[in-house]
């Protein structure tokens, strides 16, 4: 699942431009020329990060910010502003936002930036078991702080043991869950391999074969 972004900035050219920098970066950007529009997108979208110019037409972004804050909205958001001074620095700050970028930045620190400020949110909010994290709004897995590329199945098989940790899982829920009637079922060959290859991604995880029953994942 693509990270979607909210981008208000009323300089057109500008945000034309970041958003062609950050959907060549995978990521999926809708971009809002003045706090109104901004604020209506986010009753009808969710959104994983806000990227937010201060000095915008309708409702400025610090004040946008403090509204979404006090609906009780905690999406990440970053402020890419012109301004230098610590009062608005500090205005900045108790609205909400988790970091600031001041004009005219490196693109590629906005990437950093946006990178690790994901990182620290999606870990924060995921069921962990041990260094295995399981972001289940994003649908991702992390081992050792790293998003685990999976396929569908891996991905629906490792969340079926992490749900039942500790626990055997009979095959015949693997089934129920990772096949339908269309897919024309599963079987064990198929099973054996993506355990394999998840033990092969999770190197320090215990993942047991319980005879005759199915797998276990052990904490």
């Amino acid at each position: 699942m693509s990270i979607k972004i909210l981008l208000l900035e009323d300089d057109l050219l500008f945000g034309e431009t970041l958003a062609d920098l950050l959907e060549e970066e995978g990521y999926e950007v809708l971009h809002y020329p003045n706090g109104q529009d901004a604020l209506d997108a986010t009753y009808d979208t969710k959104f994983d990060i806000y990227l937010l110019d201060i000095n915008v037409p309708l409702i400025d972004g610090v004040s946008l910010l403090g509204d979404l804050r006090s609906a009780q909205d905690e999406t990440p958001a970053i402020f890419l502003t012109s301004h230098k001074e610590k009062e608005m620095l500090h205005r900045g700050f108790i609205s909400g936002c988790d970091d600031f970028l001041t004009k005219p930045f490196d693109n590629a620190e906005l990437l950093f930036r946006i990178q690790a400020l994901m990182k620290r949110t999606r870990i924060k909010e995921a069921e962990c078991i041990g260094e295995l994290c399981h972001d289940k709004l994003h649908k991702c897995i992390y081992y050792n702080k790293t998003v685990l590329e999976l396929s569908k199945k891996e991905y629906e098989l490792l969340a079926l043991l992490m749900n039942h940790v500790n626990s055997p899982v009979p095959k015949e829920l693997i089934y129920e869950e990772l096949w339908t009637t269309a897919d024309g079922g599963g079987s064990d060959g198929a099973i054996r391999v993506y355990i394999n290859r998840l033990k092969q991604l999770l190197p320090t995880m215990c993942i047991e074969n319980i005879r005759g029953i199915g797998y276990k994942l052990v904490s």
